[in-house]
């Protein structure tokens, strides 16, 4: 299906429909004024065109308006992050108020567990992958500690088999046969950072509430990237920030989904600020806390608007280009990827991602033996902007809003030159 040459990579490149996004985008240049080949929106997406004139809008009407602009801007401020739920909601496969744009990802994952991870002297434990992004698990063994636990006896950790780098499901059934009567969360990442295997969140989700589990996901390498279908998933809550696939900006806001079944649970532990409270009484400023339903419950302080639009501009690319027709191309972009890196034949790399493309997002993770970070400083002095993760890991993520097929087809000319040297 695919060909390995130039001319392939323009001619698919001429019939996708997507084709023109990358223009929606500011591209790195070199020294020279050329677009560099950035890989790299599994840890920093690019700006949209967009986002200098949403936030000039805000600080027009800041400019303008003064304290007026909550309620007279273009945007108003009070309700701003209403704005950003119906085309989140679509991205991460949730209804509207089961979603809400607040805090970043590490806060908003201790926020629920506040309310989620609820341990007792017999059901404590909590399982993650083993290989889980360190935040997530420096969150859970923190939890542990404050609960009084001691993360050596709390965490379960679900590992790959020996030799292996993928998780297996069946061994994940296994721990929850072993130790179900005493996990009271699972907390997985989506999409794991170093592999890029994503992982199955319905027969997770599934999994633990068997066993009277609560769950929950890190989509910081899912939202954007893969659907993850959350409100079908069954699970409880899920994080994800939006500074990598969905383009907001470094260190931008992060997102959160509450399942509805918790939505007007008003019993359920939660740590609370003022704008959870009921929009009705918010401003009297004297009335007890009463959470609004569903996500929006959880916020704690008003919306950063200037963080929050960039988000905007970034959804509202994502919501002209179609998040199936997103997925659509991704998967063939990653495929042809994939292709190149076999037509190389070389025995010293090894894609450690899934072959199966329901298990993985856009990212390949490139296995490269006996080297260290002077290969990505080659590829990156060759125009290459790209990730390395330690001990010998490239991380190439050809993401389908701004990425094309002469992209990666370019990217495995320079990678086989810079393994040549």
């Amino acid at each position: 299906m695919f060909q390995n040459t130039l001319e392939y990579a323009k001619q698919q490149d001429s019939q996708d429909p997507l084709a023109s996004f990358k223009k929606k985008f500011h591209i790195p240049k070199n020294a020279s004024g050329e677009d560099l080949i950035y890989l790299c929106g599994n840890s920093l997406g690019l700006q949209p065109v967009l986002t200098s004139e949403y936030i000039k809008e805000e600080l027009q009407d800041w400019a303008n308006l003064g304290v007026e602009g909550h309620v007279q801007g273009k945007h108003p401020w009070l309700p701003y992050h209403e704005f950003l739920t119906k085309n989140m909601a679509k991205i991460v496969g949730a209804k509207p108020s089961e979603v809400v744009v607040m805090n970043t990802l590490t806060t908003n994952l201790h926020l629920m567990m506040v309310s989620f991870y609820q341990p007792t002297k017999t059901k404590y434990k909590i399982v993650i992958e083993s290989d889980a992004f360190p935040s997530d698990k420096y969150a859970m063994e923190s939890q542990l500690k404050y609960h009084g636990v001691d993360p050596k006896d709390g965490l379960i950790l679900w590992k790959p088999r020996e030799g292996e780098e993928l998780c297996r499901f069946e061994d994940l059934e296994e721990i929850m046969s072993e130790n179900g009567d005493e996990i009271a969360l699972l907390m997985i990442g989506s999409t794991n950072y170093y592999t890029g295997q994503s992982f199955p969140l319905k027969k997770i989700t599934d999994l633990g509430h068997k066993y009277n589990c609560k769950v929950g996901f890190d989509l910081a390498h899912g939202a954007g990237n893969i659907q993850p279908d959350l409100h079908d998933s069954g699970a409880d809550f899920a994080v994800w920030c939006t500074y990598k696939y969905l383009n907001s900006g470094p260190g931008s806001l992060g997102g959160c989904f509450v399942h509805e079944r918790h939505a007007n649970n008003k019993d359920l532990n939660r740590f609370a600020g003022w704008w959870g409270h009921n929009k009705d009484t918010r401003f009297n400023m004297r009335k007890d806390f009463d959470a609004l339903p569903g996500a929006e419950g959880w916020q704690l302080s008003n919306p950063p608007i200037l963080s929050m639009a960039a988000i905007r501009a970034s959804l509202d690319t994502f919501a002209e280009a179609g998040f199936e027709n997103l997925r659509k191309k991704s998967i063939k972009l990653t495929g042809y990827l994939e292709f190149l890196l076999d037509e190389m034949k070389n025995d010293a790399i090894n894609v450690i991602t899934p072959r199966n493309p329901e298990e993985r997002g856009c990212q390949l993770s490139i296995q490269v033996k006996n080297a260290d970070r002077n290969l990505h400083n080659k590829l990156t002095d060759a125009g290459v902007i790209s990730d390395w993760r330690e001990p010998d890991v490239i991380r190439i993520a050809p993401t389908p809003l701004y990425n094309s097929f002469e992209d990666v087809y370019k990217f495995s000319e320079k990678l086989t030159q810079v393994l040549k040297k």
